[in-house]
């Protein structure tokens, strides 16, 4: 990539994960803390975008419990077993593929979610809160996904 402003750093990647339910919180902080510090950006910021429609990106606390707490509200706000016209075969036409699944449920809560998180980088890391880590959401799985990262900022080095 070119460099257009002296110091300055733009990076790219892609991460995969293989999710193992049909919903997860995956901490994704340590893949994001490593890319910033091999990249050397002193002050800049990071993007982490989910490159599904039945995952999402968030910000909180990792914790079981409480990851338990948002699955459970997962599930009272958008009910899996609820009726979904994404779900009728007869009636969908669009992006139909011959293994769809039935995750009408998943694109409503991905909605609700979010895809995408950019945060600061701070004398050269992540600018994060005492209890504040990025997680890739799951709400189809298991699967494996890919996540989308871009890193710009002033180098340190």
């Amino acid at each position: 990539m070119e460099t257009l402003v002296p110091n300055s750093i733009c990076r790219h990647t892609t991460i995969r994960i293989p999710t193992l339910g049909p919903t997860e919180f995956f901490d994704i902080t340590r893949y994001l803390e490593k890319f910033v510090d091999e990249a050397g950006v002193r002050s800049g910021i990071v993007n982490v975008q989910s490159l599904h429609t039945t995952t999402a990106i968030v910000v909180n606390e990792d914790e079981p419990l409480l990851h338990a707490d948002f699955a459970t509200l997962l599930d009272r706000a958008v009910p899996r077993d609820a009726a979904y016209r994404h779900d009728d075969a007869s009636a969908r036409t669009v992006n139909v593929t011959v293994d769809e699944r039935v995750n009408g449920h998943a694109h409503c809560r991905a909605l609700m979610l979010g895809c995408s998180a950019c945060l600061n980088i701070v004398d050269g890391r992540l600018k994060l809160g005492r209890w504040q880590r990025v997680f890739l959401v799951e709400l189809d799985g298991p699967r494996e996904r890919e996540v989308s990262i871009v890193l710009m900022g002033e180098s340190g080095r």
